[in-house]
């Protein structure tokens, strides 16, 4: 295996140029390097380490993928990646897994944060104006780490160059985007209908402007909503921030809401999933296992995005909202499971 050679500069290879609303854009080919998956249930990491003398700002993403090859692709923020290898086997609930062909590391060795991520063919994302994720220099992003989960093998003569077609500009932008991740553990237990939940409260003096969100499970998922919960004396009020089938295409839609949400504000959200499987499904790695995620991206104005990058919940049966130290009250049930 040879090392990655990591003082290799962000701009190294451009695409293309062009102008949107006169902001100078580049594209960056941040592509598998014709890695072999050669196994089922495989997840492959591949890094690139951004110029720490410059500021990028990543206003789109472009995915070069299909289903068919990608069971879904996430791109990873990293402080520092968590190999020096060009490729490495990454599966996060497989980090004890000995791989003959790849070494084995989790995608980020320390600050490790969402930034996209796709699934199901969905179509490409453009930021709103004026708003990008910052990387480089003034960023806790040194490092971008792409990870694909391959569901199948591939035969030994055919190589893979899955990826995203990064969009990024030098022009500094006044908002600053972020992505949260809101997911639980848990289990489905065995022919049953089950609700697995999470909430975080909010505990950053930031006021963060959510503008898209995305939905993931696996084959028992039937519905992914996200709300932003304000508790008040009066009673709890919901406000949904998006909901959505996560068997349709996997892309960030436009939230129901742009609500600003602030400190004390509650984020929750609930997957809906149906197991007619004479037999428990927990949430794991593989297609096998199941997943509940809901992810919210967001801008903030003149600062920088929150320190809380993940919200989880241990799911059930060990978590419901009903039974949440918020205490909440006011639950959507019906809104919350139906589409």
């Amino acid at each position: 295996m040879k090392m990655y050679k990591l003082f290799v500069h962000f701009l190294v290879t451009i695409s293309c140029s062009f102008s949107v609303l006169s902001l100078e854009v580049d594209t960056y080919d941040f592509l598998m390097p014709n890695v072999w998956p050669h196994k089922d249930e495989l997840y492959l990491c591949t890094p690139i380490r951004i110029s720490p003398k410059h500021n990028y700002y990543i206003v789109g993403f472009e995915p070069n993928a299909t289903m068919h090859t990608a069971h879904h692709m996430l791109l990873y923020g990293c402080s520092e990646p968590g190999s020096n290898d060009s490729v490495w086997s990454c599966g996060e609930m497989q980090s004890n897994e000995i791989d003959n062909r790849y070494n084995t590391a989790s995608p980020c060795r320390t600050g490790s944060q969402i930034v996209y991520a796709w699934a199901r063919d969905a179509p490409s994302l453009q930021l709103p104006e004026g708003v990008g994720f910052l990387i480089g220099q003034d960023s806790a992003i040194k490092y971008l780490v792409l990870q694909i989960h391959y569901m199948h093998h591939f035969p030994e003569n055919k190589l893979d160059n899955s990826g995203v077609f990064l969009k990024y500009t030098k022009t500094p932008m006044r908002r600053e985007a972020g992505v949260i991740l809101l997911g639980t553990g848990g289990v489905v237990g065995a022919r049953r209908l089950e609700h697995m939940e999470t909430a975080c409260t909010m505990r950053e003096e930031k006021t963060i402007h959510p503008f898209a969100f995305r939905t993931h499970t696996h084959a028992l998922g039937k519905v992914v909503s996200g709300y932003v919960v304000r508790q008040k004396e009066s009673g709890d009020e919901w406000h949904l921030l998006g909901k959505k089938d996560p068997q349709l295409p996997q892309m960030f839609y436009p939230v129901t809401h742009p609500t600003p949400i602030q400190r004390g504000d509650v984020l929750a959200a609930r997957c809906t999933m149906n197991n007619t499987h004479s037999y428990p499904v927990s949430i794991g790695a593989t297609n096998k296992d199941e997943m509940c995620n809901f992810y919210l991206m967001y801008w903030v104005e003149g600062g920088s995005p929150l320190q809380q990058k993940y919200c989880f919940s241990a799911g059930p049966p060990y978590y419901y909202w009903s039974r949440a130290p918020e205490g909440f009250n006011r639950i959507p049930d019906l809104e919350a499971s139906t589409l």
